[in-house]
């Protein structure tokens, strides 16, 4: 009797693959484990078992595999249930789910290359034989293929050979960015406590009678405290008192100052430590009872809280009453930028029961979260992490935590699978028979409308943790402003007082300007022409600090150019505003106060995030410009006034979600203001005033927003009345890729009972050299989605049988974003 094992490989493929087994491995082989197989003519993937069985397949016969990778299975039952739903339901292939999920360390492949890790002590008689000649070749040249090391080694059956010296830490897959950081240590510096009272001050400056330049050290720190009303770095001191750091130490030395250290959180001026228990205010506590009510008879809440009205402390109240039934939680935050702070938080209760998985992690610490998770290990029973840590071994999974589930972050753009992590959670735990909480201060319109439908259960919280007062919101009229010529810039009067007010009291300020770079668009003043991109249809966007034209796009570059491209003249003017001329403008206006920005180009790395918020929390930043990054539920409890540059900028995107991202968004920011006893602002500034979302925005008017746009999206059909799959077809040949989209088109929008729209050109219309073309399908809601979507997935089979379309590439997007 013939041995098989059904497995799925990790490439865009919508089928599984049935290879031979011996007898042997077929009693060995459980679901969930991964085999190194052969495919096409030379290569070799890992693939992961899902079945093992006696059909013997009727198109091809079936090759052996090459070995068994692992002991026991890496990858529950569960998983591959999830992996198959989000395969069907996103119209992807199993596939790619399967390549989206694990980290790429568990999937080698004959292409992978492998080079030596640098700075590590091999001790080279614990290595066995293959591993020896595997180490001594990587002496000779920097790096190999896996196809080099089978010919080294002279045996297929590689694999485990590589799998052991990635775990001793000797080998690196080649794509990691290796980069190390330490939190810095501030050294702040503050008067001994024996001089602390004001008896004790004469008795000091006694002491110090004929020591000037220490007496003159300890007069600069009473000026600064008197007017900084922050702790004082032992740096800003020196540099104040125009003296030396070996005073300083003088001084340390006497007793009569202290130094002291701050990398913890935010800098406390009393000494309150934590206490153990958690209290929750009366608000907290009636949500909290709430929440745990609805658990009874509904899978799913949503939690709908004022920004600052203290989700967090709920979130951590409920996770103790998981953990304590020995459940694992997972808590999904939109942005990697949030894990930070959240970590942070999070480690006060639960101690080291917190692990992290995101993707600017190494594979080997990715691997470590994985193994920890399937094993349920104590160090990884809370997952906090981005979309990607729904893919992870859960063992037990108790609780799901979706914070801000209204972020567009949770939808995946590319590559496939094109999932949304909120829906995708839920689905999860109900394979878990787990409970998910939704958290935003500004739902999704689906999700709102959901809860109102009794779908999930719903409990608000109208005001702010500790009666804090909700910001107060300024609207700036630009038109007006700049017929008074009252700007500076970019910058309102309003907004420059606004910012000068705060930074004398010694509060910080924020900025959002949803746009990075200097300026969207370089314009020559003779002729109009604007510099492109080669590849794409945009404008490139000017980078000053480069001193480069970029496209966001595809990264092409060319350095800024004197003349202009068209009729050689020198007049060339930039138009609009990025991140980066709102900091230059800033230096200008406010050029005593250290300015920070945070954005795609000053985040890269694995902490750039750390870096820059930790600077602005250590109060070593006065402002900070940035883009929606900022929005996200960062907690600053000294920001008073934050200033959105230009409002209109996102009302006016070719979107139906517009205005309602846009009052997300707006509503989100000004939620940075204001954050502990006194009362934030928030300066906006819009050529649009008397707009409906500004409007809106300005009264906190969540429901005003909410039917406003429900009633629109039932006209126009769209959801959450109407579900969304959009179709986008790429090709180089304009041409093919016109009568083609046609072809599909008419296909569709003959034989599918509902609203087909296309073949549109989007507002970019060509990317990388490849033309764009999109189809949208409008599902209503009384008609079955999966049978659509079959429907659907025949016809593109069908385009793809017909030989002068097969060069073009169909993406699908269901319940596009």
């Amino acid at each position: 009797m013939p041995f098989f094992a059904e497995v799925i490989l990790p490439l865009s493929l919508a089928k599984t693959f049935t290879y031979s087994v011996s007898e042997a491995e077929y009693n060995y082989i459980n679901k969930g484990m991964r085999v190194a197989v052969p495919f096409g003519k030379s290569k070799i993937y890992t693939a992961l078992v899902i079945d093992i069985h006696q059909s013997q397949p009727t198109l091809y016969d079936a090759k052996e595999i090459h070995q068994i990778l692992d002991e026991k299975p890496i990858v529950t039952e569960i998983q591959i249930a999830h992996w198959q739903w989000i395969a069907s339901y996103y119209m992807c292939a199993i596939g790619d789910v399967y390549r989206g999920a694990m980290p790429s360390a568990l999937l080698l492949e004959s292409e992978t290359i492998i080079s030596q890790k640098t700075d590590v002590f091999v001790d080279e008689s614990l290595l066995s034989d293959d591993e020896y000649l595997i180490y001594q070749a990587l002496q000779q040249q920097s790096s190999l293929k896996i196809q080099e090391i089978v010919a080294i080694l002279n045996k297929k059956n590689i694999f485990p050979v590589i799998q052991k010296l990635i775990d001793k830490n000797i080998l690196v897959l080649q794509e990691e960015m290796l980069e190390g950081y330490k939190p810095k240590l501030v050294r702040y510096a503050r008067l001994h406590s024996k001089y602390q009272s004001n008896e004790g001050l004469g008795e000091l400056l006694e002491k110090l009678k004929s020591a000037n330049k220490q007496k003159e050290i300890v007069l600069t720190f009473f000026q600064l405290s008197a007017s900084e009303k922050k702790p004082i770095t032992v740096k800003k001191l020196v540099e104040a008192a125009n003296s030396t750091p070996a005073t300083v130490k003088a001084l340390i030395e006497k007793e009569i100052f202290e130094d002291y250290f701050i990398q913890e959180d935010r800098v406390n001026f009393s000494d309150k430590t934590k206490e153990e228990q958690l209290q929750l205010s009366d608000g907290q506590q009636k949500a909290f009872d709430a929440i745990k009510t609805s658990f009874i008879q509904k899978e799913v809440c949503l939690l709908h809280g004022v920004t600052s009205s203290g989700k967090t402390e709920i979130y951590i109240k409920l996770i103790e009453e998981y953990l304590a039934t020995g459940k694992q939680v997972l808590y999904l935050l939109p942005e990697i930028a949030l894990t930070t702070q959240l970590v942070s938080r999070l480690s006060v209760y639960f101690g080291n029961k917190v692990a992290v998985f995101h993707s600017k992690y190494n594979n080997n610490e990715r691997v470590e979260v994985w193994t920890q998770v399937l094993r349920n290990s104590e160090k990884a029973q809370i997952i906090i992490g981005a979309r990607s840590a729904l893919f992870l071994p859960f063992h037990d999974l108790g609780f799901i935590i979706v914070d801000e589930e209204h972020e567009q972050t949770f939808k995946q753009v590319d590559p496939a699978p094109r999932y949304h992590a909120r829906d995708a959670a839920i689905v999860l735990a109900s394979f878990h028979k787990s409970k998910v909480l939704l958290g935003s201060a500004t739902p999704s319109i689906e999700t709102y409308f959901n809860a109102k439908s009794d779908k999930y259960g719903l409990v608000e919280i109208s005001e702010r943790y500790g009666k804090v007062m909700m910001p107060e919101i300024e609207l700036v009229d630009l038109k007006d402003k700049y017929f008074r010529k009252r700007m500076k810039g970019h910058f309102s009067d309003s907004l420059i007082e606004g910012i000068a007010t705060a930074v004398s009291l010694g509060e910080q300020v924020i900025l959002f300007q949803n746009r990075r770079g200097y300026s969207p668009l370089l314009e020559c003043m003779t002729c109009g022409h604007v510099p492109h991109c080669q590849q794409c249809d945009v404008s490139l966007t000017y980078h000053k600090h480069k001193n480069q034209l970029r496209c966001h796009y595809c990264g092409y570059s060319i350095a800024k150019p004197t003349r202009c491209h068209s009729c050689s003249s020198v007049d060339l003017t930039t138009k609009g505003f990025g991140t980066e001329q709102i900091q230059q403008e800033l230096m200008e206006l406010f050029p005593d106060n250290k300015i920070g920005r945070m954005d795609q180009d000053t985040t890269r790395g694995k902490f750039g995030f750390e870096k820059i918020i930790e600077g602005f929390k250590n109060r070593d930043v006065d402002i900070l410009v940035g883009t929606q990054m900022l929005a996200k539920g960062l907690d600053f409890d000294n920001v008073s006034l934050v200033g959105i540059m230009n409002a209109d900028n996102m009302l006016y995107h070719p979107d139906f979600r517009a205005f309602e991202r846009s009052f997300q968004m707006m509503v989100q920011v000004s939620g940075r203001s204001g954050r502990s006893e006194k009362q934030g602002k928030v300066i906006i500034q819009t050529y649009n005033p008397n707009h409906n979302t500004i409007q809106q925005v300005t009264n906190n008017d969540y429901l005003g927003m909410y039917n406003e746009q429900l009633y629109d999206r039932q006209i126009y059909k769209y959801p959450p009345y109407f579900r969304i799959i959009k179709l986008t077809l790429k090709q180089r040949d304009f041409d093919k890729l016109k009568e083609g989209a046609m072809w599909l088109y008419q296909v569709m929008s003959s034989n599918l009972n509902m609203p087909v729209l296309g073949p549109e050109e989007p507002a970019i219309s060509r990317i990388r050299n490849e033309y764009i073309r999109i189809i949208i399908i409008k599902i209503p809601h009384n008609i079955s989605v999966a049978g659509t979507k079959k429907t659907i997935q025949k016809m593109l089979n069908s385009f793809d049988a017909v030989a002068q379309y097969r060069a073009i590439k169909v993406s699908v997007n269901v319940d596009f974003y």
